[in-house]
């Protein structure tokens, strides 16, 4: 398939046929796939759980209300997002764009260029993602309302606005990972309805970690997998050219 045809396949799949399996590896690769996805900063603050376990998907099911798209499903992605490994993930970019720089770089240029990233990502991004109490992000506010005085400045950098950050950039994981799906063939389904307190202990997620989303996965049932045709409102009203 080409990529219209990938879009067009993909559908949000209510029931899966339980006679019908799907290659583990290859749902494996799909999530590979999805860590190319676009993200802020490039630090990847995410983690995925292939679940693939019957005991287990039976319990993940439960706290996803036994909606059918988990209770059909072959296997299951659990998307978590990990704020609380900021600064490694940071130390991680830090030291590839040391060599990156060193490797791809005009020599005359590659000094300031280490010195500019030691500061984004030694310094920046550990303040950006720092969290306590709300205090760090309420003192992050205040600089750029400062800043913003004389200049242009990013100004969504409260502790929840970088809480918001961290889930866009998994959310984009997350598609990235469906389409990939769609490309093999196997369909899937997006789901935010679970208690995620109890998606973290069956997991024995850390304290840091959220679910972003849980995404079922197997080969739709028929015409009963998906809801009839699809619809989206006219383009007209979401889209304007200026």
């Amino acid at each position: 398939m080409n990529l219209e045809e990938v879009l067009q396949h993909r559908r949000s799949v209510r029931v899966y046929d339980k006679e019908k399996s799907i290659d583990t590896e290859k749902v494996k690769h799909c999530l590979q796939l999805a860590t190319l996805a676009p993200n802020s900063s490039n630090m990847q603050l995410w983690a995925f759980y292939h679940i693939t376990q019957p005991e287990l998907m039976a319990k993940i099911s439960t706290a996803c209300l036994d909606q059918t798209a988990t209770a059909t499903a072959s296997q299951i992605v659990v998307f978590t997002t990990r704020q609380d490994l900021y600064k490694k993930r940071a130390k991680a970019v830090l030291e590839f764009e040391k060599g990156n720089i060193q490797r791809n770089s005009p020599k005359e240029r590659q000094e300031k260029r280490i010195k500019d990233r030691e500061t984004y990502y030694g310094k920046l991004m550990p303040f950006i993602y720092a969290r306590f109490l709300g205090i760090v992000g309420f003192l992050r506010v205040l600089a750029t309302k400062s800043i913003g005085l004389f200049r242009p400045i990013v100004r969504e950098v409260s502790e929840c606005d970088m809480r918001v950050v961290v889930h866009k950039s998994c959310a984009l994981a997350a598609q990235t990972f469906m389409i990939a799906m769609a490309n093999e063939g196997y369909d899937t389904c997006p789901l935010e309805g679970f208690d995620s307190k109890q998606i973290k202990k069956l997991l024995n997620l850390p304290a840091g970690a959220e679910v972003n989303m849980i995404v079922s996965c197997g080969i739709r049932k028929g015409n009963e997998g998906i809801w009839g045709e699809r619809f989206r409102v006219p383009f007209e009203d979401v889209y304007q050219k200026i």
